[in-house]
């Protein structure tokens, strides 16, 4: 019996540590091989993202905040239908339920509105609703507005009846006086302090959390380009309306002076010196 155990051959520890690696070979390469495989087919199914359809594709999702025209203000006002109204406009919400706003054809969101009536419909669409401007922020007729709460509520199983757009006037040449006015008002030193008022209930629904490209107040990053164009020039972008920004930030009623103030006031608070 002692012979037979002498004969017998004792591993040693470099051969345990050899056939311990030996048998770690094939699990490693099994997992190398299959994560391999799945990058070969994230790879295969990465986003075209420079082929014309994928960029018409981005193109048509950023249109309601990209979109840039040029206007004549001495042009006769054309009013637009409630379905031109909704397209340009009312779909940037409308269309995704954005901040809450009813979704378009979407019966379950509008049922309980269109239950409220046209006229209550048109009147909170005119004064602003929870967290939609006056007037959808945009620069719309009664006639507009009206035209498209009609449209949308109408898709979505009422039956109002949109009024009918009035006449376009006789285009008046702007007197320079009126031309004037807005670098005239730029001129005018602002009040920071009446300013951040109207930019509270106002300018915040944008300027606070950078909806539609809006340069957040404070952000010294996003304010710089524009801090260096001059408040003068911020000013009448204010008035007039820039990119996603409609004319006086949405709010038709405020006057030259609180456009000057806000944007005084959001221009200091961001690096500007009135």
């Amino acid at each position: 019996m002692a012979d037979s155990h002498a004969e017998m051959s004792q591993t040693t520890r470099q051969e345990f540590i050899i056939a311990v690696l030996a048998g770690l070979i094939a699990p490693l390469l099994a997992i190398f091989l299959i994560v391999q495989l799945v990058l070969g087919i994230q790879e295969e199914h990465k986003p075209d993202t420079t082929s014309e359809a994928a960029q018409n594709a981005t193109l048509a999702r950023i249109k309601p905040f990209a979109q840039l025209a040029a206007i004549d203000a001495s042009a006769p006002k054309v009013e637009r239908s409630g379905k031109e109204i909704y397209d340009a406009t009312c779909v940037a919400c409308h269309g995704s339920g954005a901040l809450g706003a009813p979704r378009f054809e979407n019966k379950a969101d509008w049922g309980p509105r269109i239950a409220q009536g046209y006229d209550t419909l048109i009147k909170n669409a005119t004064a602003g609703i929870r967290q939609m401007p006056p007037r959808g922020g945009a620069d719309l007729t009664d006639t507009e507005l009206a035209s498209a709460v009609a449209y949308m509520a109408n898709a979505a199983g009422a039956s109002f009846k949109a009024p009918a757009a009035a006449a376009a006037p006789e285009a008046t040449a702007a007197t320079p006086e009126a031309a004037a006015a807005p670098a005239a008002m730029a001129a005018v030193k602002p009040d920071p302090a009446k300013g951040k008022k109207i930019y509270q209930a106002t300018c915040a629904l944008c300027h606070a959390a950078g909806m539609a490209g809006a340069p957040k107040v404070g952000d010294m990053a996003a304010w710089g380009p524009r801090v260096a164009q001059g408040y003068a020039t911020l000013y009448n972008h204010a008035i007039t309306g820039i990119r996603g920004m409609p004319p006086k930030g949405g709010n038709p009623s405020l006057s030259e002076a609180d456009i000057a103030n806000a944007v005084g006031y959001m221009f200091s608070e961001s690096g500007g010196k009135l």
